[in-house]
């Protein structure tokens, strides 16, 4: 496992998505006010960008923009059909005002 800094806090928009690559990783990245959550940047149904899709900061969601599946981002669990598998979701830590993804 190794710990990559992907930016300051600051960097990231409350409630937007965004996709960044890490190593030979594409994840989605999205800040919920000073929290932080990353996931694989691929629908567990069909392949497709999260990053696309639309954030949820009350549930703490994101959904898929092609087919609607929803995805918790303190997980990667799969909340509505389509979808029936998880996405991947990496541990984050925040330190002095950075943003560090831990991957495997």
């Amino acid at each position: 496992m190794s710990t990559v800094d992907i930016g300051s806090l600051d960097d990231f928009v409350s409630g937007e998505a965004r996709q960044i690559r890490v190593n030979d990783r594409v994840l989605v990245v999205v800040r919920i006010e000073s929290d932080v959550y990353v996931l694989d940047d691929r629908c567990s149904h069909e392949e497709f960008s999260l990053a696309l899709g639309e954030v949820n900061t009350e549930t703490c969601e994101i959904e898929c923009a092609r087919h609607g599946a929803m995805f918790s981002l303190k997980d990667g669990e799969p909340l509505s059909f389509p979808a029936t598998r998880p996405v991947a979701h990496y541990d984050v830590r925040q330190v002095d005002g950075r943003v560090e993804v831990v991957v495997p």
